[in-house]
């Protein structure tokens, strides 16, 4: 398994500038030949860090969620990273160590290494490692639910996940899901796709979850809404709520994405 990361740096000048960016009133691809060094943002509050800012609630753009790709240097991290005591968030570690503290309690990510962070909890992250650590960082507000519980923290990793088929695909289909999706709890699901290499989405998937896609590995044609997309480790999707999507895994490699989707909660009116 390996997990894509935005390249940074910057193409040389003999580089054609028309590329296979799109953005569309359904959906949009920012491949990752544009995540580069000069379109990263920095935050008050941390210290050697960087990020691509990959979605963020807009008009005509995502509506219930932010999803960043965020760098920290050795020594680098913060105290106080998340600013929203509303905010919930899913890390994806895809390089180096990351040492997180979750109310006192200590837990060293490694490349894979997945953590989930209710709203309203005290939390620190830092880069104890002597190498660069790269991790994934979604974030939603979360939507109470009279008479539900407030989900709890947790840590594990993609590699102790076993993923589950998904039916009548003669095993070329699964996910990676890192919760129950019957846990009423959660409103949100991030969770990790994989097809294996002519594995596709047999129908175009027509639904009410918003999406957001990070391609972490292999190479597919996508279909969003009328158009098929090639895309490949690094690029991320957009897909609005009832955009038409579907795939073909292309390759010698498996396809696995980080997907994000809001769940289980009624439709603001």
């Amino acid at each position: 398994m390996t997990y894509a990361f935005p390249p940074g740096g910057l193409p040389d000048q003999s580089v054609n500038p028309e590329g296979a960016a799109v953005f569309t009133e359904a959906y949009a691809v920012i491949p990752a030949a544009t995540q580069r060094d000069i379109v990263t943002s920095f935050l008050p509050g941390w210290k050697g860090m960087r990020m691509w800012v990959l979605a963020r609630p807009l008009s005509g753009f995502a509506e219930t969620f932010s999803q960043y790709a965020v760098e920290l240097t050795s020594g680098g991290g913060s105290d106080a990273p998340e600013v929203d005591d509303e905010a919930q968030s899913v890390i994806l570690v895809t390089a180096g160590q990351l040492t997180l503290n979750i109310d006192g309690k200590t837990h060293k990510l490694i490349e894979g290494g997945y953590a989930y962070l209710p709203p309203d909890t005290v939390w620190t992250l830092w880069n104890d490692g002597a190498d660069l650590c790269k991790f994934h960082w979604v974030r939603k507000r979360y939507v109470v639910a009279d008479g539900v519980d407030m989900p709890t923290a947790f840590v594990t990793s993609d590699k102790d996940v076993a993923p589950i088929e998904m039916p009548d695909c003669d095993g070329v289909w699964d996910t990676t899901r890192f919760v129950d999706p019957a846990d009423l709890r959660h409103d949100m699901h991030v969770n990790i796709v994989t097809f294996k290499p002519g594995g596709r989405i047999p129908f175009a998937e027509t639904h009410v979850m918003e999406h957001g896609l990070y391609v972490l590995q292999g190479t597919a044609d996508y279909l969003l809404n009328k158009d098929w997309v090639p895309v490949g480790p690094g690029d991320f999707m957009w897909l609005r709520a009832f955009c038409p999507q579907a795939c073909i895994a292309t390759g010698k490699e498996p396809f696995r994405y980080l997907l994000y989707k809001d769940v289980n909660r009624h439709m603001p009116l």
